[in-house]
């Protein structure tokens, strides 16, 4: 069973996300084997607030590390993150289940 990992900024972390983009970019693409999706979470002004990462993995452990050693969290814009099991019932515009 994938695990969803959701993570919510801090407030007034808009800088700092800013200069730790390109190694979030870069730490997320070197994973991307093991990633179903992801992406910013937005607010109604379409600025970043948090994030979404799907990754398939069935061990909890890997989905932890994987969230634990994001540059994103390591470097503080994270104020907050839950890695949880996903069941895919909905995906790319199809039943799946």
């Amino acid at each position: 069973m994938p695990f969803a990992i959701i993570a919510f900024d801090r407030p007034n972390s808009a800088e700092l996300r800013a200069r730790l983009r390109q190694e979030h970019v870069d730490y997320l693409c070197a994973r991307k084997d093991v990633m179903l999706a992801g992406g910013a979470m937005l607010d109604e002004a379409g600025l970043p607030v948090g994030g979404l990462i799907i990754i398939d993995t069935e061990d909890h452990r890997v989905a932890e590390t994987f969230a634990a050693a994001d540059p994103f969290r390591t470097g503080g814009v994270f104020a907050d993150v839950k890695v949880v099991p996903w069941r895919k019932s909905f995906f790319d515009f199809e039943r799946c289940v």
